[in-house]
């Protein structure tokens, strides 16, 4: 019971731990006279990402490779049908034409250079597919490139001041912010993992698909607060930009660290739910390019609402 009741607590942890973070990393930032547009395309965009770095690098620490990459793989799959769905039944969401010429095709590269790169047995014949290191910082490149490329059209973004921490706190204030921050992730994230072996367990259901669901949308819930809470300001721009961007960094960042820090083996059944990752992005894009007002609309939010309520049912059925 006690490992059940911590699992509960460990999400509570890795969110308000992503925010202390957040918040102290923001004022210290303000006080080397940092912009806020740099700090919230980097600060606050990493930290609704940090509670899947956190929880794949424990996972990955341990050797529980099912969950860390079912927990990449699960949150990509929410992040779109399942976030962005109910977004779009709050408010439909039109967005820039640079996010659907270049954003969301990019976070689809990232889907397709992790599938090529995880299967090794159908590629390359080998005896078995992973992850390796070297895979790990070819991600890590691919993401210093989007970083580069999203300092680069910062100045069409200047929206993202409207969702910044408003305060600025003292030196000793934000260092304990940051400390207690990296504390929840870190306490948090190992309750997460260790709970999830246990459900696993007891339930009869396996890591992969405990890492799919309850951890995906678990870690995936700072991502769902931004972009509904953005959706209802009708900030939609900013409700989209979260979702994908969070999409890119949890392949290029999240896996590519878990890869470095012990390779991930994959299994070929993964590329079920890999599959989902590439349709949830085509079907995003081709949503926000079939209108001329390159929207996602409340009926096609709808429809991603009852995928993602499709996929996560077929999941359970399966007991991967």
């Amino acid at each position: 019971m006690l490992t059940y009741i911590l699992f509960v607590i460990g999400f509570l942890l890795l969110i308000q731990g992503a925010s202390f973070l957040a918040d102290g990393a923001t004022s210290i930032a303000r006080r080397f006279n940092v912009s806020d547009l740099v700090i919230g395309l980097t600060v606050v965009a990493f930290g609704t990402s940090t509670p899947e770095l956190f929880v794949n690098i424990i996972a990955s620490i341990k050797g529980n490779s099912d969950i860390a990459i079912g927990n990449v793989l699960g949150s990509n799959v929410a992040n779109i049908f399942l976030i962005l769905g109910l977004s779009a039944i709050i408010f439909p969401l039109a967005v820039t034409k640079g996010t659907v010429w270049k954003e969301i095709p990019f976070s689809l590269l990232a889907a397709i250079v992790l599938l090529f790169m995880a299967n090794d047995q159908i590629l390359d014949r080998a005896d078995v597919s992973a992850l390796t290191r070297i895979d790990g910082l070819t991600f890590l490149c691919f993401f210093a490139i989007f970083i580069y490329y999203t300092f680069s059209i910062a100045a069409r973004l200047e929206r993202i001041e409207e969702h910044m921490p408003a305060a600025q706190y003292g030196w000793q204030r934000s260092l304990l912010y940051i400390i207690a921050g990296l504390a929840g992730l870190t306490i948090g994230g190992k309750w997460i993992v260790d709970g999830a072996i246990v459900l696993a367990t007891k339930l009869g259901i396996s890591e992969a698909t405990i890492g799919l669901t309850i951890v995906a949308v678990g870690t995936s819930l700072p991502e769902l607060a931004t972009s509904a809470v953005a959706a209802y300001k009708k900030n939609v721009d900013i409700a989209v930009g979260n979702v994908v961007g969070s999409n890119i960094f949890n392949i290029f960042f999240v896996l590519g660290t878990s890869a470095i820090i012990k390779p991930l083996p994959f299994q070929t059944k993964n590329n079920i739910d890999l599959g989902m990752v590439i349709l949830a992005s085509l079907m995003l894009f081709f949503f926000m390019f079939s209108g001329k007002k390159r929207s996602l609309d409340r009926w096609e939010g709808i429809v991603c609402l009852i995928l993602y309520l499709g996929y996560a049912g077929f999941l359970i059925v399966n007991q991967k």
